[in-house]
């Protein structure tokens, strides 16, 4: 499916209420802005909501957790102690490095991170996943989707981790063995204040984006009860 194709599906399933969702890819080469965050490299997402092409690298991103989920250093010795002690997300120091081995954060081989609403691109080629920014109702037909031909209880996951591990890492990591798994996320509480109180993050990678693409005309979104749906989402 080609990029209008898809967004035209989109923007009739949702009434064009839903957000374009936001692709992330990388290359050698600067694709936009090289964006400079102090901390969290979430801070860039307004911009990138309205419509900016977004690059990062290993000396942009401010935040020594996400210069090692995008893949650009290795972990941070001081990671562990400040998940576990200053932050509290996890009971003892041993469990985030535990749970971060299990993540198995690949370093990057190209050298930016490029982010960019797909309205922005002129085509999928490189993208590693998409990131929908979305409310319950929005997300229940993203969830809907998801779940049509898959059957498997990890169609869908939430795997514990910072922001940009949830959406970036998780996806990349997928895309690249060629995985079916989708993530919801954006619970991170670090994170959250870069979203409106009632957006969850739904990242796709491409792998399974693709096979998604074939179902969307025919999952259940035109439906009777996703009528109710989306009369509520056009009411908003």
């Amino acid at each position: 499916m080609d990029i209008q194709t898809f967004i035209d599906n989109y923007q009739e399933t949702f009434s064009g209420k839903a957000e374009l969702p936001i692709a992330f890819w990388y290359s050698d080469t600067l694709s936009g802005e090289l964006r400079k965050t102090q901390g969290c490299l979430f801070k860039a997402l307004p911009a990138i909501r309205n419509g900016e092409i977004i690059s990062m690298s290993g000396e942009s991103i401010g935040c020594g957790g996400g210069k090692f989920y995008t893949g650009f250093t290795p972990m941070p010795e001081h990671v562990p102690n400040f998940v576990s002690l200053k932050e509290r997300y996890k009971q003892t120091p041993e469990m985030v490095l535990e749970g971060i081995e299990k993540i198995d954060v690949q370093r990057a081989t190209k050298q930016y991170i490029h982010f960019a609403r797909i309205d922005r691109l002129t085509s999928f080629e490189d993208v590693e996943g998409l990131l929908f920014l979305a409310t319950p109702d929005i997300l229940s037909g993203l969830v809907t989707w998801a779940f049509f031909d898959n059957n498997s209880p990890e169609a869908i996951s939430t795997p514990f981790g910072s922001g940009c591990s949830a959406t970036i890492t998780q996806a990349v990591n997928e895309n690249r063995r060629g995985g079916h798994r989708a993530f919801l996320g954006f619970f991170d509480p670090s994170a959250r204040p870069y979203v409106e109180s009632n957006v969850l993050s739904f990242t796709i990678p491409m792998s399974r984006f693709k096979e998604m693409c074939e179902t969307m005309r025919m999952c259940s979104l035109d439906t009777h009860a996703w009528g109710k749906i989306k009369a509520r989402i056009n009411e908003g």
